[in-house]
């Protein structure tokens, strides 16, 4: 008898341990593939699930919340054991987050915060502070022009993305100390080159052909980097006679610093699956529940250094 106990012990404890080494499976709704550093931070999450030995399933949204919300519902579907999204806006996900916490699978928020009463909904952000963005690029903006009349035209990032909303306050409030500066247009790229390079041909044209424009700043570098165009095909140079700053850094935009075609760009990581990995592993592990915020480091960078922040982007996989 207690031969046959010892051996239903042994089969358990081992069904245990098989159940306990199964690999952890994350569906990842991804906004899309509107810019390359979205394309990155795909690619970084598939590199870091990879060495974890995590099953990650992607589902490009692209850019449309009622694809995020399919994709959401089909992962609880099948049972994964978290969520990660990228939000493409911040409202209306309270119903289908309500089905993900009621199948008790935790959702990781990944570089863009949503707007829910219940935050018990999601267990973490990682993100950068956008506001911080917004406001380097503001602040080197009031240094560059050092009290000269300037005239900013804003090229706004998806409309209703919390990113978005978070870079245009973080400028607006570093240039209110310089009464010299002004945005005297603004209007959604949706951070896409195309239509980035398309917004600016309107400003250029309501704006003296340019020359109203003392400088463009963009949500993202994609958008910049479509409104760089647009001013060379209006005779102008940019990033002398229309100056550019934009939030990113991607390789693109190092390489339009060592054309001397941009000004500047805030970096941000591309790796927000990594430190979501990390929380969600701790919290299988021994349930440590992660801070409500994960925030990633912002830098800005300008042309000195674009030469190294290029090959160092490469060599990152962008």
């Amino acid at each position: 008898m207690w031969k046959r106990l010892l051996l239903v012990s042994a089969v358990s404890a081992a069904m245990s341990s098989a159940v306990m080494a199964a690999p952890l499976v994350v569906g990842f709704s991804q906004v899309g593939s509107e810019s390359g550093w979205r394309a990155a931070e795909t690619n970084v999450a598939k590199t870091e699930a990879k060495e974890r030995g995590i099953t990650l399933k992607i589902a490009d949204a692209q850019q449309k919340q009622e694809n995020q919300i399919k994709a959401v519902r089909s992962f609880i579907a099948q049972g994964v054991d978290a969520i990660f999204i990228a939000p493409v806006v911040a409202t209306g996900w309270e119903p289908v987050l309500e089905e993900a916490k009621d199948a008790k699978i935790p959702v990781f928020l990944l570089d863009r915060s949503i707007d829910v009463k219940d935050k018990s909904l999601y267990m973490t952000t990682v993100t950068a502070n956008n506001v911080l963005e917004g406001q380097l690029i503001g602040d080197w903006l009031v240094k560059t022009v050092a009290g000269k009349p300037c005239n900013v035209v804003e090229l706004q990032g998806t409309v209703g993305a919390s990113v978005a909303i978070d870079r245009k306050k973080g400028f607006a409030e570093a240039i209110a100390k310089a009464p010299n500066i002004k945005i005297i247009r603004s209007q959604s790229g949706d951070f896409t080159r195309s239509k980035g390079k398309e917004v600016m041909e309107s400003f250029i044209k309501a704006e003296n052909n340019g020359k109203n424009i003392c400088m463009v700043y963009s949500h993202n570098d994609d958008m910049v980097i479509g409104a760089i165009q647009a001013i060379k095909e209006a005779g102008l140079k940019p990033g002398k006679d229309i100056l550019t700053g934009s939030i990113d850094g991607v390789p693109d935009i190092y390489k339009a610093m060592m054309a001397g075609d941009a000004n500047a760009s805030v970096e941000l990581t591309p790796d927000m699956a990594g430190p979501a990995f990390d929380a969600l592993e701790k919290y299988k592990k021994d349930g440590t529940i992660p801070p409500k915020t994960i925030i990633t480091k912002s830098t800005l960078y300008l042309p000195d250094t674009a030469k190294q922040q290029y090959e160092r982007k490469l060599h990152m996989g962008y």
